[in-house]
């Protein structure tokens, strides 16, 4: 499979993630299952309840991405436009997508962006307010700057992951995970194996968190070891390894995920992300893309489909 493949797989996989998992954000474990059990065998697809998972719901149409996927684009539009990491044209973009308002932001990305701080005070002053900062909002939006990084090596882009974190996350926990999750999609991307990289990747983890991203992202650790709501950087990214591990196929790894409730549409936009850079965009059920889209307020009516996100992705992965 060739790298074309795989970075399509990412952005597209993280897209249908985020919106597979948007109508059942906050819902209870095992919800999405009890909805859309796997069919037996010899039935239909086209038999309900089996048909597509693609429901929408709670404010969402079927198929539509969420702030998560979004804010992906602005980053992945940024890099492409500006052709390098230019963080003050990056957070100007976020900024004026959040007074678009969107139908979703989160409270912290939200309060970074409209607190009318310049761009490299604006996280930081957050969290000297609120004094903790670490929610997964810089983890949700990290794919497409990992396909985009991935050809510099672990330590440029794991270090550009911490950069673009740090313009809505001001805890180093955040930073942390990102740049975890961007050398993942980076091993996946060149066809390698992202688990057994795992003790490579930490050993570039800053010291004060690589025991608590270590023990999150052990072969024994369960998403129902968590200590924190999965909305917490920490549980998301152990969560979406966990889905990733204990699953083959991209299917059934959205599925673990969504089915875990809580965060559904970011843990399952971080499992997306990571599997569909594994198992390649073909292996993203037909049923799930055919609905996707993407609406980006405050640009004019743009919505992305697959067509412009296979676009993206291929431009994300050729840029040099």
């Amino acid at each position: 499979m060739d790298l074309t493949q795989r970075a399509a797989g990412a952005v597209v996989g993280s897209a249908v993630g985020d919106a597979l998992g948007a109508p059942f954000e906050f819902g209870l474990a095992g919800d999405f299952s009890a909805r859309f059990p796997e069919p037996p065998a010899g039935a239909s697809r086209a038999d309900a309840p089996y048909a597509t998972e693609m429901c929408g719901g709670g404010g969402w149409d079927p198929g539509e991405a969420t702030d998560d996927t979004q804010m992906a684009v602005h980053v992945a539009r940024s890099l492409l436009e500006r052709g390098e990491l230019d963080l003050p044209d990056m957070f100007e973009r976020f900024r004026l997508w959040a007074r678009s308002e969107p139908k979703d932001i989160g409270l912290q990305t939200e309060d970074v962006l409209t607190n009318g701080m310049p761009w490299d005070l604006a996280a930081s002053v957050h969290v000297q307010v609120n004094a903790r900062a670490a929610g997964n909002g810089s983890l949700m939006r990290a794919t497409t700057s990992a396909v985009y990084f991935a050809p510099e090596g672990r330590a440029a882009t794991m270090a550009a992951a911490r950069r673009i974190a740090a313009l809505t996350h001001g805890d180093r926990a955040a930073w942390e995970g990102t740049a975890v999750f961007h050398d993942l999609v980076r091993v996946a991307l060149a066809g390698g194996d992202p688990l057994a990289a795992l003790p490579d990747t930490l050993a570039e983890v800053h010291p004060d968190h690589r025991e608590r991203y270590a023990a999150v992202l052990a072969p024994t650790w369960h998403p129902d070891d968590a200590t924190e709501f999965n909305g917490a950087v920490w549980p998301c990214l152990g969560s979406a390894v966990w889905a990733v591990r204990t699953t083959t196929s991209y299917e059934a790894a959205l599925r673990a995920a969504v089915d875990l409730g809580g965060d559904t549409d970011t843990v399952a936009a971080v499992t997306g992300g990571l599997a569909g850079a594994l198992y390649g965009l073909g292996a993203i059920p037909l049923r799930w893309t055919s609905t996707l889209h993407v609406p980006l307020p405050g640009s004019a009516g743009d919505v992305l489909r697959l067509p412009e996100l296979l676009s993206l992705a291929s431009e994300l992965s050729h840029h040099t």
